[in-house]
């Protein structure tokens, strides 16, 4: 393979998780829009993986046929844990902190998962944390600075910075009940409880990108394996809205702001993102997938301000600086780290040709699961 295809090669996971959170932003104005709807957010979040559902289940029986008949009982319980972890509970714990605390501090709570996720793969021995290594320092250097971006991004302001003015603000001014109670600060009752479901969020994401390289590695069908996830997800955030809403005109769509943020959350960001977010993970892993998290608020603030007429602060600016350096950061560590490995499995092909397809392979593996690489006599 010539220069050129390696640097498509190598370019290839970062692109795949950079469009990821591209479009986690752009889910993340769909929600406001459907919000100020009135729309009950638990209903949002069931119709969002109903959509899914609907768009992956077709992909995977035209295009992976074959996986069907490797579905077995550990691969439905990897697909119930992610649709779990990675849909119905942590999104509504995610959206129960918002109501109990506030939309800044959820959004500084959401950018510790790459720190859990990080733990949780040393533990789960899907990372080496190598600190006596460059590759290992880098990897949590990058990690806090990634962090510490993301609150700074969202606890500082600083003087309004006028980058650039639309004027456009597509939300109304006037905002609905969304079928749950506003955010009390009187209540410090409530905001502690916001506060442990903010990082009960965090955990459920973290635990939803482990099982994902779990069943990866068990069941390699990226368009079955989000197909199952889709479905479990609808499944369980169907019962939890049910059970918590019983206006049946919360339901109804028509051809309205509501459908549209529930198909563009439903086939973007969970059947388009979930498929990518796992591609990821296959290549890099969990804590290279979970890294990027921060990168989603800069889009969100640029989405925010372009068409919701929201501005950007010299915190905003100072903060997505800080992030892209860490990411920058965590990226360059592993790289390196990925070249030690891939040194440690040789090819003994007798033909040129053979031996870089073997070495391609010994990379593709090398790049989803590090830590099982050996050394081959």
């Amino acid at each position: 393979m010539g220069k050129i295809g390696n640097i498509i090669h190598g370019l290839k996971p970062p692109m795949l998780m950079v469009v990821s959170q591209v479009m986690f932003a752009g889910v993340n104005v769909m929600y406001k829009f459907a919000a100020n709807d009135g729309m009950n957010l638990r209903i949002i979040i069931a119709y969002r993986f109903i959509f899914a559902t609907a768009v992956m289940v077709p992909l995977a029986l035209i295009l992976e046929r074959k996986s069907l008949g490797e579905i077995n009982g550990m691969v439905l319980f990897y697909a119930f844990l992610c649709g779990l972890f990675g849909g119905a509970l942590g999104q509504n714990l995610y959206l129960q902190s918002l109501v109990y605390t506030s939309a800044t501090f959820v959004s500084a709570m959401i950018n510790l998962a790459p720190a859990i996720t990080f733990i949780l793969a040393i533990l789960f021995k899907l990372e080496k944390l190598g600190l006596g290594t460059v590759a290992g320092k880098a990897k949590v250097l990058g990690t806090l600075l990634g962090i510490g971006g993301a609150m700074v991004f969202t606890f500082y302001k600083g003087v309004e910075i006028n980058i650039w003015s639309t004027h456009v603000n597509l939300l109304h001014h006037h905002q609905q009940s969304t079928g749950s109670p506003g955010p009390s600060s009187n209540d410090p009752g409530r905001f502690i409880l916001g506060a442990f479901l903010g990082l009960l969020s965090c955990i459920s994401f973290a635990l939803w990108l482990i099982i994902q390289a779990k069943m990866n590695a068990r069941f390699p069908y990226l368009n079955s394996s989000t197909a199952l996830m889709c479905i479990m997800g609808s499944i369980q955030g169907t019962i939890v809205a049910l059970c918590t809403e019983r206006d049946w005109s919360q339901w109804k769509l028509g051809w309205n702001i509501r459908l549209l943020s529930v198909a563009f959350a439903g086939i973007m960001g969970s059947a388009l993102m979930v498929f990518l977010v796992s591609w990821g993970i296959r290549l890099r892993g969990p804590l290279y997938a979970s890294i990027f998290n921060p990168l989603g608020l800069v889009f969100v603030a640029i989405a925010g301000s372009l068409i919701l007429d929201e501005k950007l602060h010299l915190g905003s600016i100072l903060g997505g600086m800080l992030i892209v350096c860490g990411l920058y950061v965590v990226l360059w560590g592993k790289a390196r780290e990925m070249k030690q490995n891939t040194r440690l499995v040789p090819t003994t092909n007798e033909s040129e040709g053979t031996q870089e397809v073997d070495q391609m392979e010994n990379k593709e593996r090398a790049e989803a699961f590090p830590h099982n690489i050996t050394i081959q006599p």
